[in-house]
């Protein structure tokens, strides 16, 4: 949504949560997002308002056949690496979470086979698969055909390091949802520096900007001008349009 503020085209794939308790789809369903949308549709979505979601079981049949048994084993599975991977927009830019910082390399090489231009994978030390405000984050880039890795901190991007990420933690959807317009208003600090530094890697990887911190910095100019909450507005607005 924040990228998409910035300029970004995006082609969000995701799902409700199974080893966590709020995914992707579960907040966006609380905002009041209709995701049951066709591939014309949300194609259509992207076009105009900039951001299209595509739910997971919608666009790939097997995968509901899952939902259950993940929900049911409770741990990340090879089904968190390929949800991403499976992205049906087939996304040459994009940025990718993993759990666990071994797998960059393997998901990097999947990408380039693929043929992916600009990719970040991100795995951070403190468990998040996505950058985190409380400790280091592996980052590998694909970048051209090129793969690179380095590390970065909070830090790096003039925010000061958090001892953890608990106030970021949630129990529903409708937490998730409140957390995230806190956080699209900057009006929680720790919810928007951390939507600030994965946003930022989102449009330095659709090359709106030379460099990751210029995109972190575009970012926090976007979620502090309420650029990005009117973005999500737009986005319940277009999809309650269609399914009316």
């Amino acid at each position: 949504i924040v990228a998409a503020a910035a300029g970004a085209k995006v082609a969000k794939h995701g799902n409700r949560g199974a080893t966590s308790k709020s995914g992707s789809a579960d907040v966006l369903e609380a905002a009041g997002v209709n995701f049951g949308l066709g591939a014309d549709l949300v194609g259509e979505c992207i076009d105009c308002v900039g951001v299209g979601f595509m739910f997971a079981p919608a666009h790939h049949s097997a995968m509901k056949h899952v939902i259950a048994a993940r929900k049911q084993i409770g741990v990340r599975t090879v089904f968190n690496l390929l949800g991403p991977l499976t992205n049906p927009a087939a996304a040459p830019n994009q940025i990718m979470g993993v759990f666990d910082a071994q797998w960059i390399p393997v998901v990097l090489e999947v990408l380039r086979e693929l043929g992916s231009n600009h990719v970040l994978v991100v795995a951070a030390e403190d468990g998040l698969d996505e950058i985190s405000i409380a400790a280091d984050t592996h980052v590998g880039e694909l970048k051209q055909g090129e793969i690179t890795q380095y590390t970065v901190g909070p830090e790096d991007f003039g925010i000061t390091r958090y001892a953890d990420y608990r106030s970021l933690q949630i129990d529903s959807a409708e937490q998730s949802l409140a957390l995230l317009k806190q956080a699209l208003d900057y009006s929680h600090q720790a919810a928007g520096d951390i939507v600030a530094l994965n946003a930022g890697a989102a449009i330095y990887a659709a090359e709106l900007v030379p460099d990751l911190a210029a995109g972190v910095e575009k970012a926090r100019a976007v979620l502090q001008k309420g650029a990005a909450r009117a973005k999500l507005e737009h986005l319940v607005k277009f999809t309650s349009e269609q399914a009316g």
